[in-house]
Formats: C-alpha cells, structure tokens, sequence
C-alpha cells in the first residue's frame, strides 16, 4: 500500500511561523520602565522580567511572568493600577495586551476583573470585548458585561453588554448575538 499526502500553504505564511536563527532576544530583570510626555511621568509599568524579541524588522515585549502598571497624574501619584500575570507590548501597535487575572483599580476603589485586556498608548484608553465584573464599592454596585471601555485613568467607563440578574448559558448565548 502507498500513501500520499499533500498540503498547500503560501511560503510567506509558512516562513513566519518558522523561528529565525538570527533572531534577537533581550532578557531584563527586576524592570521598571517610565513613560512621560512633556518631561511628565505619565505612567510607570514594573516586572519581575521583561524579554524583547527583535524579529525580521519587528520588535516586541513580552512580560511572561505578569506586569503591574500605575497610570499617574501630574504630581506622579497614582490615579489607577492595572495587574496581569501575563503581558505582551507590541512596538508597532502602541499597545500592551494583558492577560491571566487581569485587574484594574482606581482611586474610587472601583475594581475591574477580566481575563484579557488592551492598554492603548496613543489613545490612553483601556479596553476588551471579553467578559467583565466591575465592582464599585463607594456606590454599592458590582456590574457584569461583556466589553468594556475606559479612558486609562479609569475615571470613566462604558460596560458594552451589561446584564444583571440569573441567565443560563442559552439566554447569555443569544444575548451576544
């Protein structure tokens, strides 16, 4: 008996997943990276390790064992916190994309949870299309959704698809849709 089996894929497509012999890769310790505008700190991001892949043209950071962030005001104190125990910063993009337990705070108390989220540094916003528990304390509220949005301060947000109550899984389903 003989068997032939056959695939097509484009090369280009191929290529990419192929790791690169020559590709570069920086591991940092204990890191604390400072972002300011205007010789003002804006933000300041910390991790146990950070590792930088410089790749075909592309570069990218990769936080592997979490990342806390703190968005501050003009005096530096923090005005919200953010906590992941994974995180990936595309160059290109100007986005941080976190996940794993990902929480975030502000000076309210008010607590976000959520599985992934994105950190958009041009537009300073936060956001994700997964599900969401916020908990505000001050106001005695605790709110589910799907998708959130928020400037980066967390001053304020916008759930998506907020529901309350008891559904089962076929009325959450068809709410999505």
């Amino acid at each position: 008996m003989i068997l032939l089996c056959s695939c097509g894929n484009n090369i280009s497509d191929v290529n990419r997943l192929i790791p690169d012999k020559n590709a570069k890769v920086e591991i940092a310790k204990n890191v604390e990276i400072l972002y300011s505008d205007s010789a003002i700190v804006k933000v300041r991001i910390k991790s146990d390790e950070m590792r930088r892949y410089m790749h075909r043209g592309e570069s990218y950071d990769e936080f592997p064992n979490g990342i806390y962030v703190e968005f501050l005001d003009k005096r530096k104190k923090p005005k919200s916190w953010l906590e992941a125990d994974y995180a990936i910063r595309k160059d290109a993009e100007k986005k941080i994309f976190v996940k794993e337990n990902v929480v975030l705070y502000n000076t309210r108390d008010d607590k976000l949870e959520t599985d992934e989220l994105v950190w958009d540094e041009e537009s300073e916003e936060i956001y994700t299309t997964k599900p969401v528990k916020i908990t505000q304390p001050a106001v005695g509220d605790t709110s589910f959704g799907f998708g959130f949005k928020a400037d980066q301060e967390f001053s304020r947000f916008e759930i998506k698809r907020k529901f309350s109550g008891i559904k089962n899984i076929d009325e959450l389903t068809k709410d999505l849709k």
